[in-house]
């Protein structure tokens, strides 16, 4: 009885010691060693990919985000703020009612068909709204000018880039909404304008929060 009491004891004690120095090496000096290592190698990717403006934190670069002016007293959707470049649909799986910076709390594509009709009537109206916000005097924009970036969602809905087409669509308004020359606003689309990486993964592309920063900069310089 002795001798089976003792051994309970000690493997008792073996399992408590066991957990006691896993839980030391996985629970604190793994993640103290991971956290240094990428603190000191990638600091912004590790600090979530911020970018600041003002002197505090506007957004991730890796998360798209609305450009909208506040909504009006029984209007059902904000309208676009047509000072700022546009991001691409956000059409995902659910809306977000609390934090408004982003429309929406899940990731993740419509999941519709490419013969739905919703989908196709979501094309058409997010077309016709390119064409109406990005015709100003002296430029009209065609139906065929618009690319698919540009009225329709991406796989995540949160897509923080648009094509350099869909950018470039953009510039006759934003430099009328900002009273600036076109020639600025095309060169500043051109020095956010990000190849494919490696030269020959995915496709060139501007990442919108950093190109609404930049040209919030332009602005207040005039």
């Amino acid at each position: 009885m002795n001798t089976s009491v003792t051994n309970t004891a000690r493997l008792l004690g073996a399992g408590l010691r066991a957990l006691l120095v896993l839980t030391l090496v996985t629970g604190v000096v793994y993640p103290l060693v991971v956290t240094g290592i990428a603190q000191a190698l990638f600091p912004g990717r590790a600090n979530g990919s911020e970018i600041r403006a003002d002197g505090r934190v506007v957004g991730s670069s890796l998360i798209g985000q609305p450009y909208d002016l506040p909504p009006a007293k029984g209007q059902q959707a904000p309208r676009p703020d047509l000072k700022w470049f546009q991001g691409r649909p956000a059409n995902g799986l659910g809306a977000n009612s609390v934090n408004t910076r982003y429309h929406l709390i899940l990731s993740g594509a419509t999941n519709l068909a490419a013969d739905s009709k919703a989908l196709l009537q979501q094309v058409r109206d997010a077309k016709a709204a390119v064409v109406r916000d990005n015709s100003v005097p002296g430029y009209t924009v065609e139906p065929s000018d618009v690319p698919a970036d540009a009225v329709t969602s991406s796989g995540s809905g949160l897509d923080p880039d648009i094509s350099p087409a869909y950018a470039a669509l953009q510039t006759h308004r934003v430099a009328a909404e900002n009273r600036l020359p076109l020639a600025r606003v095309r060169q500043l689309v051109e020095d956010h304008t990000t190849g494919r990486t490696l030269g020959f993964l995915g496709e060139p592309r501007v990442n919108v929060l950093e190109l609404n920063t930049a040209l919030k900069d332009l602005a207040a310089k005039g």
